[in-house]
């Protein structure tokens, strides 16, 4: 067993704000079992904060209790659950990925492992993909946040959570490929299969959807328009090649530049109105693609005989329909070649002690994405 400090939720749905005054996130330490066949032993140098942890922590995402929470993460391998590895070596720099994919589930054989059933059923559970719990609190297991539990020093996860890149990454950037740009980036590349010279519409600027607008930039997207109600959100956006509008500006925005609405939208925003609103932007034949996350108590509303008569497709885009051994290290390499300025979508770096504060500004709109380093 490894002592390490991880971030602990005990609760979820009841925490009151400020989290900085109420901490519903606790710092622990827990024992970590060694690997299992198959899994990785991983220290932890950056992991960034999302939407989907903060949505454990109000309960729009319900998840088993306790659990120590994080899924955006890069570290180094220290110890393999099977010494003779083929695809990891200790000292390798690996980017983890917040769903495993068994391999063996239909999903996975007809070439969707972001739908792998098996995996999705364990991130379910809080298990890691072999089954059970690696972590523990005196004799009290403790549940995996989406087979990864990254907001701590050390992690064990399955092998197939983990997606070795190059050496020389650094790490406050890499933690970003795990799900802001694989989330973001994929739902324009690989779910609404962008082409030059499409129109674009992003609603909701965090870190989803600036890597969206990273993704239809270096896709040939023209014009991109960028929705936030957060100016220094839409500065960015502006500085990155898109045009900004505030929700007010939003509808005299798209009748200026899409009059017969835009070829693709983006909905990163997590809510069912702002969903509403991008479904309606959409031209005749247009693809809308959602990648928010609303409470489950929410429910969208449409028109039915628009699907038809419009013919607009909308999706929803788990994972960014990625396969994270494939696009990974696609994505590093386009940003090695200046084509998705990932550095952009770091705001600030912090430590993992400040965590509870982090949750207060992300819930008010304000962080793209934050980083936190659990050696300080």
């Amino acid at each position: 067993m490894t002592e390490i400090i991880a971030a602990v939720l005990h609760r979820s749905g009841d925490n009151q704000r400020p989290y900085a005054e109420h901490a519903p996130l606790s710092l622990r330490k827990l024992r970590l079992e060694p690997p299992r066949f198959g899994e990785l032993l991983v220290r932890i140098d950056a992991a960034g904060l999302c939407h989907s942890d903060l949505s454990v922590v109000n309960g729009d995402r319900p998840r088993p209790m306790p659990m120590a929470i994080g899924h955006e993460a890069t570290g180094i391998v220290e110890a393999l659950g099977d010494p003779d590895d083929p695809g990891f070596a200790v000292g390798d720099r690996v980017v983890l990925a917040f769903l495993p994919a068994c391999g063996e589930c239909l999903r996975c054989r007809s070439s969707e492992p972001y739908m792998c059933s098996t995996g999705a059923a364990a991130n379910g559970r809080g298990e890691l993909l072999a089954g059970g719990c690696r972590l523990h609190d005196g004799d009290a297991p403790v549940n995996h946040h989406l087979g990864v539990s990254a907001f701590a020093t050390h992690a064990v996860v399955d092998r197939r959570s983990a997606v070795k890149v190059d050496a020389d990454l650094p790490p406050e950037i890499a933690a970003l490929f795990g799900c802001a740009v694989l989330t973001g980036v994929g739902a324009v590349m690989n779910s609404a299969a962008v082409r030059p010279g499409e129109g674009v519409i992003i609603y909701g600027l965090g870190g989803v959807g600036l890597a969206a607008l990273l993704g239809a930039r270096a896709s040939g997207a023209t014009p991109i328009l960028a929705i936030d109600p957060v100016a220094k959100k839409r500065a960015l956006a502006e500085e990155l090649g898109a045009i900004g509008a505030a929700p007010d500006e939003a509808e005299a925005a798209i009748a200026r530049l899409f009059p017969r609405g835009a070829d693709v939208v983006v909905e990163a925003a997590g809510k069912a109105a702002v969903l509403n609103a991008a479904y309606r932007s959409a031209r005749r034949g247009g693809r809308v693609v959602t990648v928010g996350l609303p409470h489950p108590d929410e429910k969208l509303e449409l028109p039915a005989l628009s699907l038809v008569a419009d013919g607009k497709t909308l999706m929803g885009s788990y994972m960014g329909s990625s396969s994270p051994a494939r696009d990974i290290p696609r994505y590093v390499a386009m940003w090695k070649a200046g084509l998705l300025p990932v550095e952009r979508l770091l705001g600030s770096i912090h430590r993992l002690d400040e965590i509870n504060s982090l949750l207060d500004q992300l819930e008010d709109g304000n962080a793209v994405r934050m980083i936190m380093k659990p050696w300080g």
